[in-house]
């Protein structure tokens, strides 16, 4: 990860820098340490990037399931149809269709949820890195990176929150 190594390089700068006696401050580069946040900014947006392709990939997730849902649903419905020819097998296929319905209605359930906790999992984690790259390489000195980051957490904890809240409608109106 490119920010990454440019943040090794500002710790570096600041390791070898000069220091003023009794002042625990050092002398640096201004220029070149403004070149190395220069270079930051411009790695940022892949980083966002990254973050809007799992939002998109959560929608794309959730879209098949529908899609699947929806298949799953017209196949059941076909076949309760095809098996409606007498009294004892329109009973049975009641029976096989609310089975079939139930399965498939538990397979999306279980579907959704464990997209639901991917999703989560992914923004965890990049929410977890995104503390990380904070508390490791940020100071007074980059005021206005630490904001960019609180941002993008708060979007990432504002994305789980969604995620958490559909999968509670979720499981509410599957009754569960």
């Amino acid at each position: 990860m490119k920010v990454l190594e440019l943040l090794d390089e500002i710790e570096e700068i600041v390791d070898t820098a000069s220091g003023f006696p009794l002042t625990g401050k050092i002398m640096v580069d201004a220029q070149e340490i403004l070149e190395i946040v220069k270079e930051i900014r411009i790695e940022l947006p892949d980083e966002i990037q990254q973050a809007q392709w799992i939002k998109n990939e959560r929608q794309r997730i959730l879209d098949e399931a529908k899609r699947e849902y929806e298949t799953v649903l017209r196949d059941a419905q076909r076949q309760a149809e095809a098996l409606i020819e007498n009294d004892d097998i329109i009973l049975k296929a009641k029976v096989r269709a609310d089975d079939i319905m139930r399965l498939a209605e538990a397979n999306v359930l279980h579907l959704k949820m464990s997209t639901y906790d991917y999703i989560d999992s992914i923004l965890f984690d990049f929410q977890d890195k995104m503390d990380q790259i904070n508390a490791q390489y940020f100071g007074d000195m980059f005021t206005n990176l630490e904001k960019t980051f609180e941002s993008i957490n708060s979007t990432l904890a504002n994305n789980r929150n969604e995620i958490k809240e559909m999968a509670y409608i979720t499981k509410m109106e599957s009754g569960g």
